[in-house]
């Protein structure tokens, strides 16, 4: 009995994670996670689902990163009713991380719609609502790593520890065939290994398919110790009170939030940085440590590596919306660490907005930004920034601490993939931005791989699985998903271009020579042939050129 496999998300980018399996006696998800990145990519959202929710037997979910799991409440709010497994970690910071994404919906939306009404514009609905996440949560069923469960008729599923999250794993999948059965193996997201937070990633070898990520497949990055990963630390905390302003930390609320307060209170303690007040604005930041604090224990170091963060002297919690308003009367150096860590949603949007212009204030980027997303651009060096709808100067020092990395690197996802061997069949490179995973599939095939072994999917592309063969196979529905997924969109472009002609604008000489700069714009957008004009054209005029 062969097995069709749907991918429908994390296909040419990293967000997204979805991938339905239909056995013939079941019909299955692993993961279900929301978009994020450009505009035209996060419409997927959206859109209705390409299968019938009411027709899923299960889902296994790897973790709670809302990239594989926040859709989880809208599928039930599209009639989705049978049991989701995953391990107790994931379970617990999915209670926390759903409610505050389906906050974050609600709040949003409220702010959209009323800009909406002001334009003349239709309201929109947010994509599910808290009661969503509170009936998603109760069909939650906590799998142990190293058991093997019976998920629906005809499978077994077994969770394995990835190393990237608390309670992340990788899912071996086992569906009934003759004269044996399938095997298949979701990588999930796999941690780097060697950190004094979480396990080393562990899987099964001997299989027929691999689905893993390629996150990282293009990026090496050196092997640190923990002693060497607080010292670049203590060195960025050093110079930001040295640029005279306060630092802000974009951070996930999950895992990175909790294991740099570690760090930032370890290395302000033993004196290597400059003492300072540490803010956590994140309500979901700080609900997230409470599930650390009741979970994070580490059997290898015997200890749990978190019991640290409790609120104190020098570290605040601040829950509510006017705590939060009241740091803007703060000046000087201190520490606000805040969500989202791409800087897309969350309470980092108002204080970027505030301090972007300044040129004391420090800006410590901590993890992978996607592309189209304002973490991104600052990280590309982007000069001016729509926030909220203004444009802000960006004079703030950028800076970039890439060491809390939950993923492997290139050499550790090879060694991943090369750890699974003998593999009879496929492949699959998902979960990474084209020339990361093309980058992974060179280094995998100059591994001994064989290259027609090694498959990059489309979003919503099927394949019929066999052990030994994956034939691609027509897709019953293809959403109309960006031609690529993870490349800037035409609301990045058009963002662009306001900056770049509100620059243009300020820096001409007078009234005059601004008349004639829109008179040159408007020309060209009026003219017979606008259509076949590009966004590059209109900002060459911009320029003045």
């Amino acid at each position: 009995m062969s097995v069709v496999m749907t991918v429908h998300g994390a296909a040419g980018c990293v967000t997204g994670s979805c991938y339905r399996l239909a056995t013939g006696r079941a019909n299955l998800l692993v993961d279900c996670g929301m978009f994020q990145g450009a505009k035209s990519l996060k419409a997927l959202n959206y859109e209705r689902f390409p299968f019938d929710p009411q027709a899923i037997d299960a889902v296994l979910l790897t973790h709670a990163h809302i990239d594989h799991s926040g859709l989880l409440p809208k599928l039930v709010r599209a009639g989705f009713r049978g049991p989701i497994y995953a391990t107790a970690g994931t379970r617990d910071l999915c209670e926390v991380m759903l409610a505050d994404a389906a906050h974050i919906q609600e709040s949003e939306v409220e702010q959209l719609n009323r800009r909406n009404e002001r334009r003349g514009r239709a309201s929109v609905q947010p994509i599910y609502t808290r009661p969503d996440a509170d009936r998603a949560m109760e069909l939650f069923q906590r799998v142990k790593l190293g058991d093997e469960v019976a998920v629906a008729p005809g499978v077994v599923a077994r969770w394995w520890n990835a190393g990237h999250l608390l309670g992340s794993a990788s899912i071996q999948v086992l569906a009934e065939g003759t004269p044996a059965p399938l095997r298949m193996l979701f990588s999930g997201d796999i941690g780097p290994g060697g950190r004094d937070f979480l396990a080393d990633p562990e899987a099964p070898s001997d299989l027929d398919h691999v689905v893993m990520e390629s996150t990282y497949g293009d990026r090496e990055r050196a092997a640190i110790t923990p002693q060497e990963r607080r010292a670049q630390l203590a060195a960025e905390l050093r110079d930001a009170h040295a640029a005279g302003g306060p630092l802000l930390i974009p951070a996930f609320a999950v895992e990175r939030t909790q294991e740099l307060l570690v760090d930032l209170l370890q290395v302000m303690a033993d004196g290597s940085a400059p003492v300072a007040d540490v803010f956590l604005d994140s309500p979901l930041g700080i609900e997230a440590t409470e599930v650390f604090l009741r979970r994070g224990y580490s059997p290898a170091a015997g200890r749990n590596p978190f019991e640290s963060l409790h609120a104190g002297e020098r570290l605040r919690f601040l829950r509510e919306p006017w705590e939060s308003d009241r740091l803007e009367r703060l000046r000087g150096w201190h520490v606000i660490m805040a969500a989202s860590g791409m800087c897309d949603a969350g309470r980092i949007r108002k204080h970027l907005k505030r301090l972007l212009w300044r040129r004391e204030v420090t800006v410590l980027l901590s993890g992978f930004q996607v592309h189209g997303t304002l973490g991104r651009l600052l990280l590309d060096g982007v000069k001016r920034v729509r926030i909220q709808g203004d444009d802000i100067e960006v004079k703030a020092r950028i800076r970039d601490l890439d060491i809390y990395s939950g993923h492997a690197d290139a050499r550790g996802l090879a060694a991943w993939a090369l750890g699974r061997r003998p593999i009879g069949g496929k492949i699959f490179l998902c979960h990474g931005e084209p020339d990361a995973s093309h980058a992974l599939a060179d280094r995998l095939a100059a591994a001994g791989i064989d290259p027609d072994a090694l498959v990059l999917p489309t979003i919503d592309q099927a394949f019929r699985l066999e052990p030994a063969a994956a034939v691609a196979e027509p897709a019953s529905v293809i959403r109309h998903a960006p031609a690529t997924p993870s490349a800037l969109d035409w609301h990045n472009e058009r963002a662009a271009l306001l900056g770049e002609l509100d620059q243009r604008l300020d820096e001409a000489g007078d009234d005059s020579a601004r008349i004639e700069l829109l008179r040159d714009v408007r020309r060209l957008i009026e003219s017979p042939k606008a259509r076949a004009v590009d966004a590059d054209q209109v900002a060459t005029v911009a320029r003045g050129a």
